[in-house]
């Protein structure tokens, strides 16, 4: 049975608070500061130095402005960050814009197939319900790049260069998700009046033909062959005529994105450590790679990122960057904010029981470029961000380690660098299918 608040009850609460001589204190800080300014320890940030014992130099950051890329930025910036290694090509930059084309476009596509197998449920079922909700979004994960890079290849961002709406996205999305839910009305009567396969998809064909119209007219349409043109930073000059965005991947970047797997840190009852795991109606590119992740202790998640940053290369990881963060300073630490002696209240909660309890998930991608290992154990990572380089220290973070343990989801690493054991368990094990709505299936 429910219970009202009584009277005694806030009689009780309002006595407390006047007998707390501090809390006229409080109450004057925090209603004037707010509650961030008033709970910063900025003693913190001495701890937070940007000084690395390994400490890779990539240059500098790109910048993804008000768009919700950061996924697609923190790939493509690990392999122009080789590129750059090889061909001496210190400011280089991929094209964002290109592989957000090709996103939006098969991520319109794979809604289709969904609204399509989900079509004999009544609109208030829960997973029409979360179809609905956003047809499609600017983030993604690591397969999911991998994906549209494996059909399409990739460009220099002087071949495809932002425009308008890929560096502000929110007239796009709106639009775009407008025509998705209109298209999901028409694909649902169809299904419902039983009409033919052949008029299902000739109707899923006259859609994309106007997704892709809307997409070059917003985004610029992808090129197919280009020059590429440049000078080193010794000052050389090159041209290569005649590529593809296929052949230029192979050749100026040339990695097996299958050798790249997800790990991920998700301690969960539902999610045993050593396993995989994939999810219900997550991806972009139907038919392409799947998401699949690898669920690992703390320990053994830390410890691959470490040996692939030793072996000189950088880390795609996913986090929850809104939590203890300091945008302007550029430091993620859970000492940076004290709430809980502001307020004399408990707000502490186990990594576990934030995902389970919808207090937090994976809302963002960087990459790893540094950690400073004192006896052989992790104590802050330094971070490449894409947000500028007006945050931070010319828009590299400062990630303290305790930070990590309770914030951090996701890295992508070789999987040379996986022990036998774990190696196994991800090239051979069928993924346990999780639901749609599961916080690993969080968008960065």
């Amino acid at each position: 049975m429910s219970k009202e608040i009584t009277a005694a009850q806030t009689a009780s609460y309002q006595k407390a608070l006047t007998d707390d001589p501090m809390a006229k204190v409080v109450e004057r800080a925090v209603s004037h500061q707010g509650i961030l300014a008033t709970a910063a320890d900025y003693a913190s940030a001495a701890d937070m130095t940007p000084v690395f014992s390994i400490d890779l130099d990539t240059g500098k950051v790109a910048n993804q402005k008000q768009s919700g890329r950061c996924w697609m930025f923190a790939a493509l910036n690990t392999m122009r960050h080789h590129l750059a290694d090889l061909f001496k090509l210190s400011d280089f930059e991929l094209s964002q814009n290109y592989t957000y084309f090709w996103d939006k476009f098969e991520k319109a596509n794979y809604f289709y197939e969904n609204v399509l197998a989900t079509a004999d449920q009544p609109t208030s079922s829960r997973k029409v319900a979360f179809l609905m909700t956003t047809p499609q979004q600017d983030g993604g994960q690591w397969d999911m790049l991998c994906a549209i890079i494996e059909k399409y290849g990739i460009v220099p961002k002087s071949v495809m260069p932002e425009t308008y709406n890929s560096s502000k996205s929110s007239e796009l999305n709106s639009t775009l998700n407008l025509k998705l839910r209109k298209d999901a009305v028409v694909l649902r009567k169809l299904v419902a009046d039983n009409a033919s396969a052949d008029d299902i998809a000739a109707a899923k064909d006259k859609m994309l033909k106007e997704d892709y119209r809307l997409l070059a007219y917003t985004l610029g349409e992808p090129v197919s062959e280009f020059d590429f043109e440049y000078r080193d930073d010794d000052k050389n000059y090159h041209i290569d005529k005649g590529l593809t965005p296929k052949t230029f991947f192979d050749k100026y970047v040339g990695w097996d994105l299958s050798d790249y797997v997800s790990i991920i840190n998700a301690p969960t009852d539902d999610k045993p450590y050593n396993h995989t795991y994939t999810i219900e109606m997550l991806g972009n590119v139907v038919g392409g790679r799947a998401v699949k992740h690898l669920n690992v202790s703390m320990d053994d998640f830390k410890a691959l990122a470490i040996k692939q940053l030793k072996a000189g290369q950088s880390v795609w990881f996913g986090c929850d960057v809104g939590q203890s963060s300091e945008r302007q300073k550029g430091i993620m630490d859970t000492n940076y904010y004290h709430k809980d002696d502001l307020f004399n209240i408990d707000f502490d909660m186990s990594k576990a029981e934030k995902l389970d309890y919808g207090e937090s998930l994976m809302t963002h991608a960087m990459v790893l470029t540094g950690v400073d290992l004192v006896d052989g154990k992790p104590t802050k990572w330094k971070v490449e961000n894409s947000w500028g380089e007006k945050v931070g220290t010319k828009g590299y973070f400062v990630m303290s380690d305790a930070w990590m343990d309770k914030y951090c989801y996701q890295v992508v690493v070789n999987k040379e660098f996986l022990p036998a054991d774990l190696r196994k368990i991800q090239e051979t094990e069928e993924p346990t299918v999780l639901a749609p709505w599961d916080p690993m299936g969080a968008l960065a």
